[in-house]
């Protein structure tokens, strides 16, 4: 089994990479009248996923590691309201590979959060 050495050894970056490459090819072909709006969050949030998963790999505590994947998981919860949104206005409806990526993130960064704090608060 390889060790990982990096950030971009993870799965659950990797992933939410990938969902980061598919946000940006879809928010191409929203209305320009969004690009300020709907384009900028959804980019932004997905960003933020990937961003706090690498910030939250060097972090040496338990504790500050979760606080940065609660971050992520709190972008990705922002990015699919973003996705309902998106169905709801009517822009767009073929989602189904961005809204499998979100489930899958989702599920990643839960069982990475549970196995380092076993006991949450919430």
């Amino acid at each position: 089994m390889d060790k990982i050495k990096s950030f971009k050894d993870l799965k659950v970056w990797q992933r939410s990479h990938e969902l980061v490459l598919e946000i940006y090819k879809f928010t191409q072909h929203l209305p320009d009248e969004e690009r300020f709006g709907l384009v900028s969050q959804m980019r932004r949030s997905a960003i933020s996923v990937a961003a706090n998963i690498a910030e939250g790999f060097k972090k040496r505590g338990r504790r500050d590691k979760v606080n940065f994947y609660n971050i992520s998981q709190g972008s990705l919860n922002e990015l699919e309201y973003y996705v309902i949104l998106v169905k709801d206005l009517g822009f767009k409806s073929n989602l189904n590979t961005i809204e499998g990526l979100i489930n899958e993130v989702s599920k990643m960064l839960y069982s990475v959060i549970s196995c380092l704090d076993p006991s949450p608060t919430y």
